[in-house]
């Protein structure tokens, strides 16, 4: 790409020549006289390329070069220097100048020197517009949801994001929880290190332990060569432990040793390994109560749980659903080259009143679905209408209205009264006890008992 440089010198005569030389390479060029009028265009203008002279009347070439280099990582500097100051250039390098030029005597060296710059400067650049959509795809701002319990999570997310500690994230299956790790992945320090993943409940034990751990060669039938394992390759990064609930029991026990020391062993070696990695672990069990039937180790439990953060489930949220599902629309819209896409009322209505029991996962399939079945002229924007929708959602009913309440036990009434409840509370469990007329413990209590507990 076409680059931009600017050129900081007091010297009309020399900035003018250098610019017109320049200008032949084919780069843009823009001047500036001194180092204050120099950082006003930097504010203004993304430059590839600054190449500075070291005397500067408002201040020193070099100290300058160190502030743009901390300003604006991406850009390279060559400084220029007089004869007797090479020394000055030396130490603009040490402060992250790509060069120096000592002036009147490298002209040869000019053009080759700045082509090498802008290509470093064009490749930073291009490496700051790939994190920068990676963090857009998969950080905080990747969260759609307005409403006060999503908003509530994704604070708690960003203050957490910046430490270190180990995070907990709770819900039902298909509330995010992924999405929410690399996003507190992406808000950390360690956003330029890998981002690891893996479901703990979709391997067998044996399978589980050496892609977690490694393996030595030799150690099981089928082991021709080491292993490293997932907490080594995540190693300065995160690791996303999906499904913690699953792991087995003494699996668990070396999980705990890597939490507390840093340290684990790979199958078939006697030498620890030592890693760097924080762990975020996901749930959509209670892990206190699996504790408590001992299906799970208690302290790991609380290892884990140092700062736990609950997701909550779609229905909670209804508002939310709207945003959700035209988000939705438009990506797989776009991936069958249509731009404009309506959401008719009714469709919007039967997508607030499902249960949503796969929650954000089921909505994205149900919207992928409809797209793909909509046959909207290609000049008119594509129309989601109910009858794009599956049959059971077509046809179901919200909570109790319009529906046959001989037909249903009392326990099924009460459920279906709460989910109403919390829905319009956008699941503030302390409102929800207040409308309903109970206390809070007996709110816990019936949520647990017809599985909407934590």
């Amino acid at each position: 790409m076409a680059a931009t440089i600017l050129i900081i010198d007091d010297e009309s005569r020399l900035r003018q020549l250098l610019a017109r030389i320049l200008e032949l390479e084919g780069y843009t060029v823009l001047e500036a006289e001194t180092a204050r009028a120099g950082l006003k265009v930097l504010e203004r203008d993304e430059v590839q390329l600054v190449i500075s002279d070291v005397k500067l009347p408002d201040k020193n070439g070099i100290e300058l070069s160190a502030q743009i280099k901390e300003l604006y990582p991406a850009t390279e500097i060559i400084v220029l220097t007089a004869y007797g100051t090479i020394a000055d250039g030396v130490t603009a390098i040490k402060n992250g100048a790509f060069d120096y030029i000592t002036k009147g005597d490298d002209n040869d060296r000019i053009i080759p020197l700045v082509s090498r710059a802008v290509e470093k400067a064009n490749l930073q650049f291009r490496i700051k517009q790939l994190e920068e959509q990676v963090r857009r795809r998969h950080g905080f701002e990747s969260i759609i949801g307005n409403s006060k319990a999503i908003q509530q999570a994704i604070e708690l997310a960003r203050k957490v994001a910046v430490t270190d500690t180990t995070v907990l994230l709770t819900g039902e299956t298909g509330t995010g929880k992924e999405v929410f790790a690399q996003a507190i992945h992406q808000a950390s320090p360690r956003r330029g290190e890998p981002f690891v993943a893996i479901n703990c409940g979709a391997l067998g034990k044996d399978i589980l332990e050496s892609e977690l751990f490694g393996h030595r060669a030799g150690a099981f039938t089928g082991a021709s060569r080491d292993q490293k394992g997932l907490f080594a390759e995540a190693n300065k990064g995160t690791i996303f432990l999906d499904e913690i609930g699953e792991m087995p029991l003494d699996l668990q026990a070396k999980l705990l040793r890597v939490l507390e020391t840093h340290e684990f062993l790979r199958v078939g070696d006697t030498k620890p390994t030592r890693t760097d990695v924080r762990v975020i672990a996901a749930t959509n069990r209670s892990l206190e109560q699996e504790a408590n039937l001992g299906h799970f180790r208690l302290d790991l439990f609380y290892r884990l749980s140092v700062f736990q953060i609950e997701l909550p489930p779609l229905r909670s949220r209804p508002n939310d659903i709207v945003d959700l599902a035209l988000q939705f629309a438009r990506q797989y819209a776009t991936k069958i080259g249509r731009r404009d896409v309506v959401l008719t009322d009714t469709f919007v209505q039967k997508l607030q009143h499902h249960a949503w029991k796969g929650n954000i996962r089921e909505l994205k399939n149900v919207i992928e679905r409809a797209v793909i079945l909509s046959d909207s002229p290609q000049n008119s924007p594509l129309e989601l209408t109910v009858s794009l929708l599956p049959y059971e959602l077509q046809h179901a009913t919200s909570a109790i209205e319009n529906t046959d309440v001989a037909a249903m036990d009392l326990a099924t009434v009460e459920r279906q009264h709460i989910q109403r409840v919390l829905r319009h509370t956008n699941g503030n469990k302390t409102e929800t006890a207040r409308l309903l007329g109970i206390g809070l413990t007996t709110l816990y209590r019936k949520l647990q008992e017809i599985g909407l507990g934590e």
